[in-house]
């Protein structure tokens, strides 16, 4: 059974009701697999439910299940009939200047496809300051997640052309960014990461729904955001410590990110230190008269 960051693609077998046992479609799956993963399964997605009567019965009470663990419940992102379809999953950097996504085969770990592009937030300002205080206008907090949403949407269809998909066929995202970035992303209210004592709205947004999002992929594709540590240190620093392994290491190491912002870290498996500041000003221009986008 492959596991990739977390993500599962696992075959079940239902068993087919009867007049004896007419327990509903959805319940008898949900007991199927939390026998085969020894573990409790969240709520089956109404989306799922709705398309899992015909699916099971097409494919003789056979499937595969697109599953995501969430803590110590499993999430079911998607169903499919049980044959060799293409399950994928998209990795997205989301950059205060540039944005990258990685489409993945989530059977194999094969990448697909990569596309990168310029963060279109960049209209409104190329610095975050000027991000969080468009988003404090009227109606400038949706106007700017819009930005970001339609520019990966975009993305995911120059990717899907790539690749050979469909956007269905995408069940599984995860996105990591700086604190504001992420809170843009989701429409969330930054206007309290600048102000003392600089709090963010939240540090685990957790798995959420892409739909909710309006991100154009499967209907019930999970998006895991990695969570911040704080209104400085975002999800990307958390996934570039990950990536890196830095939490792991018996020997101290530094991991050094520069991008519009530069974060560094020291440590090792025992402790963990870390500080940020911005990069990009030298530049970019950020709060200067001189300057230029890097590149």
């Amino acid at each position: 059974m492959p596991e990739l960051a977390n993500g599962w693609i696992k075959r079940i077998s239902v068993t087919p009701p009867s007049l004896k046992d007419n327990t509903a479609d959805a319940d008898r799956l949900e007991k199927a697999l939390e026998a085969v993963l020894n573990a409790e399964i969240a709520d089956i997605d109404l989306t799922i439910s709705g398309i899992l009567p015909e699916l099971l019965r097409r494919n003789n009470f056979n499937l595969r299940c697109i599953l995501f663990k969430d803590h110590k419940k499993w999430r079911l992102a998607g169903i499919t009939g049980d044959d060799d379809t293409i399950v994928a999953g998209l990795a997205v950097d989301l950059g205060t200047t540039t944005v990258v996504l990685r489409m993945l085969d989530l059977s194999t770990g094969r990448t697909m496809a990569e596309y990168s592009f310029g963060n279109p937030q960049i209209s409104i300002g190329p610095d975050i300051l000027t991000r969080i205080h468009f988003a404090e206008k009227e109606n400038g907090l949706k106007t700017i997640q819009g930005l970001i949403i339609d520019g990966i949407n975009r993305a995911i269809g120059e990717l899907c052309k790539s690749g050979g998909i469909n956007p269905s066929g995408i069940y599984l995202l995860s996105v990591a960014g700086n604190t504001a970035m992420t809170h843009l992303f989701l429409g969330l209210n930054p206007r309290f990461l600048i102000r003392e004592p600089y709090i963010p709205a939240t540090n685990r947004p957790g798995c959420l729904n892409a739909r909710e999002l309006g991100i154009n992929v499967n209907q019930s594709a999970k998006v895991f955001v990695f969570p911040n540590t704080g209104s400085y240190f975002g999800g990307d620093l958390i996934a570039g410590i990950l990536y890196s392994g830095l939490n792991r290491s018996e020997k101290t190491a530094i991991l050094v990110d520069v991008g519009t912002n530069a974060e560094v870290v020291l440590g090792n498996k025992n402790w963990l230190v870390a500080c940020a500041g911005a990069a990009g000003p030298a530049l970019e221009g950020g709060v200067t008269k001189m300057g230029m986008m890097a590149g």
